[in-house]
């Protein structure tokens, strides 16, 4: 097996805190990597940074978009009639599912084999190299593509949407346990109980397992009445301490739902 990217040419767009790491590891992997960002950023190192998108794109085997979201479109169609026909499109944006389909009709018409990305891992610490999916037309060759370094991204499927759609998924629990801390955090403080209300919280997470979250699970389901009126209770005791209850409210709904919604199915144990 190789163990470089020496003969690969890409196109990066995005050189900010993710795009940079990923395209200095691509550029010391041997990789000839010519990177297009608008902003005043740092140019990575070995990465060769050019004034027009449309110079990025020139040869490109690969070319790879490390934008937000609203911007992933722009990026596309920035120097989208100089990418040459045939080349892997990688949009890493995290994106809905529909963005990412709009995205692969657009590369489509230059016939470009378009990639649906999503990092499952930090970029910080990681790079090129944190876990990922991809998906769309253009997936298992971007898969191949990487594969000589080691880096390990999983294929999900040729449909644009699918990695978005995993990654986003978790993402509901991945950031709104940090939500639901922030609010519990902020009433702690108010009521003078930070470190007593931090210790709890961290034993209870960093205990937990799949039986643990069954547990809480099917409880939720079969005391849905008393946890709603004590979610109620939570909320009361929130605004009472100058803390606006956002996440609250919603887990309150929830609970009060429970009872005609019933809990989605889950896999077995």
């Amino acid at each position: 097996m190789h163990v470089s990217l020496a003969g690969l040419t890409v196109g990066f767009f995005g050189l900010g805190e993710a795009g940079s790491l990923i395209s200095a590891d691509l550029a010391s992997a041997g990789a000839a990597v010519a990177g297009y960002d608008p902003a005043p950023v740092d140019t990575p190192e070995n990465v060769r940074r050019v004034a027009d998108p449309r110079r990025a794109v020139e040869g490109a085997d690969l070319v790879m978009a490390v934008t937000a979201a609203a911007d992933a479109m722009h990026a596309l169609v920035q120097a989208l009639e100089e990418i040459p026909s045939g080349a892997v499109y990688a949009d890493l944006a995290t994106a809905s599912p529909t963005r990412k389909q709009n995205l692969a009709a657009v590369a489509a018409t230059r016939s470009l084999r378009f990639v649906d990305v999503a990092l499952m891992a930090m970029v910080p610490g990681n790079g090129l190299f944190g876990a990922s999916l991809a998906s769309g037309p253009g997936a298992a060759r971007y898969v191949e593509m990487l594969a000589p370094i080691g880096v390990p991204v999983e294929w999900v499927g040729n449909e644009p949407g699918t990695a978005a759609t995993r990654k986003l998924l978790r993402s509901v629990v991945m950031k709104g346990v940090p939500a639901l801390l922030i609010e519990s955090m902020r009433g702690a403080e108010a009521a003078g109980l930070g470190p007593e209300t931090w210790d709890n919280l961290i034993g209870q997470i960093t205990s937990a397992d799949e039986r643990f979250i069954r547990t809480l699970l099917e409880g939720t389901a079969t005391h849905s009445v008393r946890r709603t009126a004590e979610m109620e209770a939570a909320i009361e005791l929130l605004e009472s301490l100058g803390v606006d209850p956002v996440m609250t409210r919603a887990t309150t709904e929830r609970h009060r739902r429970m009872p005609a919604e019933g809990l989605p199915e889950l896999p077995g144990p």
